[in-house]
């Protein structure tokens, strides 16, 4: 008996087809019956006899039939449920696009049946157009377009509306997306296609205006302002997008809101709002308001404190009886969500031990608009560490971590002390500062105990310096290796080499820099916990220093005219704990000798000779920046250093005055024309007048710098800084050294005369151009920088600044004036890695002249390799 041709339903309901199934049947089996008469319920009952499989499909036979559960021998009514439960148990598997089941024969009362399906095609690859290249990863997992996923409409669709909505909401409210399958022909079996998804984002809708409809206490200008990200069209607006953006647009609503609540109207509600789509491709918002009454706060009464008195309460939550009623500010005393170290309630008893407390304001009457609060508080056990622990150290040793640790066990639980252990963490520059986090461990409130684990994320902490930069007629190279957990006791320990000794927290540092027309060598070393019980540091360092004279005829370093520096420091910062524990107070004593070889450059007035300079720097520092030390988002750091050599002219005998007025007669003679027979001899004299003068330096010397930074909005960071320093002599006769000063100007990096000087960056201008050729005895520098994470991820951290700043050198305080000051401008961008340390680049404009022309220096560029402004 041949194929019949039955169909007994794909996608619609099998009753549909009973009317056509009976007529079939009746014709192919002789049944005498008139299948428009027999009602649904009439089918035959049939032994199963054989289930077969057909079509284009990667499926084992027997695994579909027993999917589809018509099992051989089974008795089944033809037509019946069980045909119809079958074609939905494989529609179901969502693995198939078509499914078919024939009656292919009868004998007797044994049935005969045939499923006719295909798989669903795989996909094979995709390709997506309209966006950037970048993006194409996050778009296939998202919507799990990978490779061998079978392509449903379902899939399609889905596609489809996930990228539409997703572009809405960045803003794109017209994007489009179309999605195309093209059949993969080759000699797989597997049906195969590709996939085209083609996306128009069009350009993002911006908005033209925003309508507030039922508002009369607060007006349109107070309401569009508290929409933080949501602004209309205003071309003199640099800063703020009037682009909408979904999510943000929702975040503004409820800012809408926040705002009414601020002014006391506790019951302001949105009654509606609506976007219309304007003809010019933008929309306009309409927002419907309802401001309710005017509150103001009765009765505040607080229930349940035994630890603090309501008299203290009262005092940090800072809202009177009387006071217009606003339940943002009393949420923010009661517990700031946006301040992780705020002045509230929350932290007050989080402070002392009860982390189990928990603060809730109830209204308890509302009678004529004054709302009586009651502040219902539940203080519980007070909280004990039960075991303090650290994870994720691999490399640093125990000990360096838990010393910086102020939560110990046994200790009160302390929210304040949590957080400064994070950031002492962040400070160590040993782990990523974005991944320290703090995790609570079992808490239990009936004991009152917590354990503290703090989960930490090494990064590298050894350093290759590089450094480069032009300056004294050439480029100045530094190559420099910086190990910051440095450990010493395992130094004649081989195993320990990973390539080096790493654990203990210490600094070691070997730096190379060179030019033309110098060569410097230093080692210096650190310790920060001299004894392991203090924090006090100990550092030391030795560097040498040789520079050679530049001759004028050939543009090459003479080395037959050479300066050399040989230097050496000692130094201890103990960690004071009184006015408190963010200050430190430093002490060093450091000496230099400078050989001078032929070196007749004009620096001295002899230039065989030699000059010391023994001297104690004393310092006090305090740092109290958030956490990552790389970008800090609050807190500041100061530093007021004072650098002072032996009085030694009390002492010494000299009569420094007569000296001074011998030399200006020496002076006289030497520029006197009538005087040449002499002049040889005077200038004889003036060197060994000048030597005595430095053959031991005489100086003070006091710098000052402070940084402070605060967080605008979320990771916009606002930087003022300001500087001073400033050189002075004991003996107005001896006069003022030519070593230790000033030089302005430029990246900070053009150093290469080291004989103490200190070069200070002052962008948009050449290297130390904004000082006289000897270096000016005092500066001061103003700095604000506006900065901006691109990411703070642990392999690289970027963000980009802009700047304004302004400073000037001088020669004495006669001409000494803070307002006249060089300024200037610019862009710049700054990317940390472990391995190199800080590397950027900065474009700044001088706004004022650097010479005698008048004319502004303009654009320089600042190649920022290894230093941080």
């Amino acid at each position: 008996m041949g194929k019949q041709v039955n169909n007994l339903g794909k996608s619609l309901p099998f009753r549909l087809y009973t009317k056509h199934i009976i007529t079939a049947l009746v014709l192919l089996i002789g049944l005498n019956l008139q299948a428009q008469n027999i009602p649904y319920s009439d089918g035959k009952k049939y032994t199963l006899g054989d289930v077969t499989v057909s079509g284009n499909t990667s499926f084992s036979s027997e695994t579909i039939v027993t999917y589809s559960g018509l099992r051989k021998g089974a008795e089944i009514m033809i037509p019946g449920e069980d045909i119809s439960s079958a074609i939905k148990k494989l529609w179901n598997s969502k693995l198939f696009s078509d499914i078919e089941i024939y009656l292919t024969k009868t004998e007797g009362d044994v049935a005969y049946l045939e499923i006719q399906l295909s798989d669903l095609p795989q996909l094979n690859e995709v390709k997506i157009t309209g966006v950037k290249k970048g993006k194409f990863e996050g778009i296939i997992k998202d919507n799990k377009l990978n490779p061998g996923t079978k392509v449903t409409e379902n899939l399609i669709v889905t596609t489809k509306n996930h990228l539409v909505n997703k572009y809405k909401k960045d803003g794109f409210y017209n994007t489009k997306v179309n999605i195309n399958t093209i059949e993969v022909k080759d000699s797989m079996t597997t049906a195969r296609v590709n996939m085209v998804v083609a996306i128009d984002k069009g350009e993002k809708v911006k908005i033209s205006d925003i309508v507030f409809n039922g508002n009369s206490n607060l007006d349109d200008k107070v309401l569009r302002k508290s929409m933080k990200s949501t602004k209309k069209i205003n071309r003199l607006r640099l800063l703020k997008r009037s682009k909408f953006i979904d999510s943000a647009y929702h975040a503004d609503l409820s800012s809408l809101i926040d705002k009414y609540k601020e002014n006391g109207y506790r019951d302001a509600r949105i009654l509606s709002d609506s976007i219309i789509v304007n003809g010019d491709k933008t929309i306009s918002i309409n927002i419907n308001l309802e401001e309710g009454d005017l509150y103001k706060f009765g009765d505040i009464t607080f229930i349940g404190n035994s630890v603090y008195t309501d008299q203290q309460l009262n005092r940090m939550l800072r809202i009177k009886k009387g006071d217009t009623y606003n339940g943002v500010l009393l949420q923010k005393r009661i517990a700031d969500a946006t301040k992780p170290d705020a002045d509230d309630i929350t932290n007050l008893y989080q402070n002392s031990g009860y982390l189990f407390s928990s603060i809730n304001p109830v209204e308890v009457s509302a009678d004529e608009n004054v709302i009586d609060m009651e502040i219902r508080i539940s203080e519980g056990k007070p909280a004990y560490f039960n075991s303090v622990t650290v994870v994720g150290n691999d490399k640093t040793n125990d000990h360096v971590i838990y010393r910086e640790i102020r939560t110990r066990p046994g200790q009160l639980y302390s929210k304040a002390n949590v957080m400064r252990t994070v950031r002492e963490f962040g400070q160590l520059g040993f782990f990523d500062a974005q991944e320290i986090t703090p995790n609570f461990n079992n808490p239990n409130p009936n004991e009152g105990t917590i354990d503290m684990e703090y989960s930490v994320k090494e990064t590298g902490s050894s350093q290759i310096e590089l450094q480069g930069g032009y300056g004294g007629g050439g480029f100045i190279g530094t190559l420099g290796l910086s190990f910051n957990n440095f450990s010493i006791k395992d130094i004649f320990n081989g195993e320990a080499y990973k390539p080096v000794p790493m654990g203990d927290g210490q600094k070691l540092a070997l730096r190379l820099q060179a030019s033309r027309f110098y060569q410097t060598y230093s080692f210096s070393f650190s310790e920060p916990w001299l004894g392991g019980k203090r924090p006090v540091q100990f550092s030391t360092s030795i560097s040498q220093t040789k520079q050679f004279s530049y001759d004028y005829t050939t543009g090459n370093a003479d080395k037959s005219k050479s300066f050399n520096i040989t230097g050496i420091s000692v130094g201890l910062a103990k960690r004071l704990s009184v006015p408190d524990d963010y200050f430190t107070l430093s002490q060093a004593l450091s000496f230099q000798r400078y050989d001078l070889n032929n070196y007749d450059v004009g620096l001295f007035t002899f230039k065989d000779g030699y000059a010391n300079n023994l001297s104690y720097t004393v310092g006090l520092s305090r740092n109290n920046t958030r956490i990552d030390p790389v970008f800090p988002t609050g807190g500041s750091s100061f530093t007021a250093t004072a650098k002072f050599s032996f009085p030694y002219s009390l002492v010494n005998g000299v009569d420094y005055e007569a000296l001074l007025e011998e030399k200006t007669e020496q002076e006289a003679i030497y520029i006197d024309p009538d005087t040449a027979l002499d002049q040889s001899n005077a200038l004889t004299r003036i060197g060994e007048i000048d030597q005595e003068r430095y053959k031991w330096l005489e100086f003070y010397k006091i710098n000052f710098k402070g940084d402070w930074y605060t967080e605008i909005t979320k990771n916009l960071v606002l930087k003022p800084s300001f500087e001073f320093g400033f050189l002075g002599a004991y003996n107005n006769d001896r006069g003022v050294i030519p070593f230790e000063r000033f030089f302005l100007g430029g990246d900070g990096l053009g150093t290469y005369s080291l004989d103490g000087r200190e070069a200070v960056a002052l962008r948009g201008y050449p290297n130390q151009s904004l000082s006289s050729t000897d270096g000016g005895t005092i500066y001061n520098k103003f700095s604000l920088e506006l900065r901006y994470p691109i990411t703070l991820g642990a392999a690289a951290k970027i963000y980009g600044l802009g700047f304004v700043e302004g400073g000037a050198s001088y020669n004495d305080f006669r001409d000494y004036n803070p307002f006249d000051i060089k300024r200037s401008a610019g862009l710049g961008i700054r990317i940390f890695m472990p391995a190199f340390g800080l590397l950027g680049i900065d474009f700044g404009h001088g706004f004022d002249p650097i010479d005698s022309t008048g004319s502004k220096n303009g654009w320089e560029t600042h190649f920022i390799i290894g230093q941080q402004f």
